[in-house]
């Protein structure tokens, strides 16, 4: 049963209102991925504070023993998150994760992210184990996604350029549709590329909106990887991507470019590295695919 809206925007730190007494723990259980985006770096440290960054990956069946460690030092957390560092659908260790702890902690909200390529197929198990949803959309035009993302891997094939965009986009509007409908709270990240899709927010925005999504989050471009030489995005243009997307859809502008295994209160504090320091780091996984 999806939890209603009041309370999610009441309790949830990324949902609503900025608020500097809620508390998240993320998991970092979900290390593979199926998506090669041009701005992606992931990597395992202890010192760069964005997406995509974890000093640890663990087992699904060691993650209760961490929201306990969690709840002892950060007593205001009300969200156990899963958002990486890859992506949360391209193995099944994320939807585990859930069905071990969902009755465990009944009273934490529990929030998933993903790329949304697997959302449309795995939408069932979604709405059963998680209450709140984010989903990364970057673009709805195939060709401006293309220059977003090198390959998909799907079903065991690869695909690039617009065909790999079109299946992309169908699949995480598709998923989005069918979970909202569910009920589930739906809040979409696009990552804003200046110079790509920078003019394409309105539409985003717009579509997003029209499939059912709440919350409307844009992040601007952390330069590195294949889109090392470009720049972020200045205060003015997110402000006016904001701006934009406003006239369609509620705008989240609190965001913190969190880490896969941050813990504490968001812009206030983060025990993360401590509460996973030692944990032994399976990088072989850490991969594409």
């Amino acid at each position: 049963m999806a939890l209603d809206r009041e309370t999610v925007f009441k309790e949830h730190p990324c949902f609503g209102p900025c608020k500097q007494n809620k508390g998240r723990i993320h998991l970092p259980v979900a290390p593979g991925c199926n998506i090669e985006c041009r701005f992606c770096d992931r990597k395992i440290n202890e010192d760069e504070q964005r997406p995509g960054v974890t000093s640890a990956v663990l087992e699904p069946e060691e993650a209760a023993h961490f929201i306990d460690l969690a709840l002892e030092k950060c007593p205001e957390i009300t969200v156990v998150g899963i958002a990486g560092p890859g992506d949360t659908l391209a193995t099944d260790r994320a939807l585990k994760t859930f069905r071990l702890i969902k009755d465990r902690y009944p009273k934490l909200i529990k929030c998933m992210s993903t790329n949304g390529l697997l959302l449309d197929e795995k939408a069932d198990e979604v709405i059963e184990l998680v209450d709140t949803l984010t989903v990364t959309v970057n673009a709805v035009d195939p060709e401006i996604q293309a220059r977003i993302n090198n390959r998909i891997i799907y079903h065991g094939k690869i695909y690039t350029g617009t065909e790999a965009a079109e299946i992309l986009i169908k699949n995480q509007l598709s998923g989005i549709r069918k979970v909202s409908k569910a009920g589930t709270l739906v809040k979409v990240n696009t990552v804003l590329v200046p110079g790509v899709n920078d003019e394409h927010i309105e539409d985003v925005a717009a579509t997003v909106k029209t499939a059912g999504a709440s919350i409307y989050n844009i992040i601007p471009l952390i330069p590195q990887n294949e889109m090392k030489d470009l720049k972020a995005p200045t205060c003015e243009e997110l402000y006016k991507a904001r701006a934009e997307a406003e006239v369609y859809i509620n705008v989240f502008r609190h965001c913190q470019h969190c880490r896969a295994d941050a813990c504490g209160v968001p812009g206030v504090y983060d025990i993360g590295a401590s509460l996973y320091k030692g944990r032994l780091n399976v990088k072989e996984t850490f991969s594409h695919g």
